[in-house]
This record gives structure tokens, C-alpha cells and sequence, in this order.
């Protein structure tokens, strides 16, 4: 049984309330627990929001919306299709979609000047630039993939969560994660980026 399964008064004393006890007090107006959400959920919200966009204020824009409809939907909602979380995460994932489909983005910075031959000393400039690099590749992918990569890799989410969060089969999910894999080492291949580089960034 899943915490958010459990009766809203399950939790023993001292322990964290579950999200399925504070919704229980969200639903009533109570404030307090509504902001006890935020500061559990907005992080994962907030960081899967910025790799997708690549924008601070957009990604907190999506963290305000998404719980602003929490707390609209907060009499209707019910804790199935893997609770609270992936919930939030399916609005969060909509929302940055919609915000793609709409920018149409073409990538705005300049691209990276070639290196001299001079030996770089500071490690950390070129894990820098590698990791810029690799936000720009993840960005040129198609939405879902993007998605799909950012929610298993970076955020570490089983194959089930990141397949709620997308409304799709887990078996679609996986061959998502195929073809975004295979796309993303073109682009970093592109870019001359191998493999081995971006592991040492882990």
C-alpha cells in the first residue's frame, strides 16, 4: 500500500503528514497544508520545467500555475493514477508543452567559439561548457523525448512514474527513452561532444 493509499489518518505522530492527509486539508481551504505541498513538490516540478525550457521565470511560471490548479481542483481531486505526484507532474509536463508549442524556439545563444590551442587549465569551465552544450541538445529534442529523458535521467523516476507524468504506456515510455537516446548522441555528436564527456559531468 502506497502512502498516498493509506487513510488520511494513518500517519503516526511526529511523522510527515502524506499527501493524501494534507489534500484532505487543502480541500477545506487550509492554507497552511496547501503550502506544505508546494515546498514538497514545487523542486521536481521547478527542475524538470527548467531543462525543458531553459528559462527560469517560464519554469516558475509552470510551478505557480501548476499548483494554482491544485488548489482550483483541490474539491474534485482524488488520489488514484499514482497519487498526488504524478498528478502534479502530469500538469507540470502539459504545461511545459504547452509553452514549447507556442515559442517554437530557435536556439538564441551564439554557438561556442572553437577552442585555441592553448591547454585549458580550469576543469570546471569545460564541465561548464559541456553541460551547456548538453542542455542546448536536450532542448532541439522533440517534446515528449526531451520529456521522457529528463524525467528518467535527470530526476531519476521508475519507468512507471515518468510513464504517468507522460499519459502513455510504460511500453511507449521506453521507446521514447530508444529514440531520444539514439537522437541525443547525434546532436552531441554534432557538437563534438562524445560520450565519455558528458560522463564525467555524472
Amino acid at each position: 500500500m502506497t502512502p498516498d493509499s493509506e487513510p488520511a489518518s494513518a500517519a503516526p505522530e511526529g511523522a510527515e503528514p502524506t499527501d493524501r492527509a494534507l489534500m484532505a486539508r487543502v480541500r477545506t481551504g487550509d492554507a497552511v497544508a496547501f503550502g506544505a505541498l508546494v515546498e514538497r513538490h514545487s523542486p521536481l516540478i521547478y527542475r524538470v520545467a527548467y531543462r525543458l525550457l531553459g528559462d527560469g521565470h517560464e519554469a516558475e511560471d509552470v510551478v505557480q500555475e501548476t499548483f494554482t490548479r491544485l488548489w482550483t481542483n483541490a474539491p474534485q481531486w482524488k488520489p488514484n493514477g499514482g497519487g498526488l505526484g504524478a498528478w502534479l507532474r502530469r500538469v507540470g509536463m502539459n504545461l511545459c508543452f504547452d509553452r514549447l508549442r507556442k515559442t517554437k524556439r530557435i536556439a538564441p545563444e551564439e554557438p561556442p567559439e572553437a577552442p585555441d590551442d592553448t591547454p585549458r587549465a580550469d576543469a570546471a569551465m569545460v564541465s561548464d561548457e559541456i553541460g551547456k552544450t548538453v542542455d542546448k541538445c536536450l532542448r532541439e529534442l522533440p517534446e515528449r523525448q526531451a520529456a521522457a529523458l529528463v524525467l528518467s535521467y535527470y530526476e531519476g523516476l521508475s519507468n512507471i512514474e515518468s510513464a504517468q507524468a507522460l499519459e502513455v504506456k510504460v511500453k511507449a515510455l521506453e521507446s521514447l527513452l530508444v529514440r531520444a537516446r539514439k537522437k541525443m548522441r547525434e546532436l552531441l555528436e554534432r557538437e563534438g561532444v562524445l560520450a565519455a564527456d558528458v560522463e564525467q559531468l555524472t
